[in-house]
């Protein structure tokens, strides 16, 4: 889906592969340790074996899971771990997508087992928006930038991915909220007790992070 400040490569590559792993990211991203293996080995089928350390290691690596095509990996990704597993015929992969609920039924598992977030989680809500406001402000940096870091935070904090667009969306306007200062928006008539009561008007957000005044009814963005 084409964003306004994304290129559509940049908006197609989001959560995909544009090239196969490295050896080094193969060794770190898709290595199974004991906690990979003590859930893997709660299948009995080869596929589901295999298609479950696809979806292990492909959110550890994109922090979301598989799509509308639950195999689109690079190959290499999935015979290395086929290697690990000692399964000898890693085609057999190809059946784990034959029963749609088994791979949601697998995400579930994997994203309470390593404690996975969901975007939309209030918590971790409140806290990557703090983190797109703080470095709104303190960077002065384009959207592209800002999305990227945004990618990398949620990426860090375990939390899964939202759809490109959704990211773009917030990422754009926390370039923009930013760029406008908050103005004082004072009624034409300033009686004396609105003199007196103005130290107790609360400033907004924005007014606190610039240094700025307090309003009398809310901040405005200068246009």
């Amino acid at each position: 889906m084409p964003v306004e400040f994304l290129t559509d490569e940049q908006a197609e590559a989001y959560v995909t592969f544009t090239e196969a792993p490295t050896r080094p990211e193969l060794e770190r991203f898709f290595f199974l340790d004991d906690d990979d293996r003590d859930l893997i080995a709660l299948r009995r089928a080869d596929a589901h074996r295999l298609g479950m350390a696809v979806q292990i290691c492909r959110v550890r690596y994109v922090g979301r899971f598989l799509g509308e095509d639950p195999l689109a990996v690079p190959w290499e990704t999935v015979e290395y771990l086929a290697g690990q597993l000692g399964i000898a015929d890693a085609s057999c992969v190809k059946r784990y997508a034959e029963r749609r609920s088994t791979v949601y039924e697998h995400a579930d598992e994997i994203q309470r087992r390593f404690k996975y977030r969901d975007f939309t989680d209030r918590k971790w809500g409140r806290e990557f928006r703090s983190f797109l406001y703080g470095r709104a402000w303190t960077h002065a940096e384009g959207p592209v930038a800002l999305f990227g870091h945004a990618v990398t935070w949620l990426w860090k904090s375990r939390v899964l991915l939202p759809g490109v667009s959704v990211l773009a969306g917030g990422c754009r306007r926390r370039v923009r909220r930013p760029s406008g200062a908050c103005t004082r928006r004072w009624p034409a008539r300033r009686t004396e007790r609105m003199r007196r009561s103005r130290r107790r008007w609360p400033s907004c957000w924005w007014c606190r992070r610039a240094g700025g005044s307090r309003s009398w009814s809310g901040c405005a963005p200068r246009r």
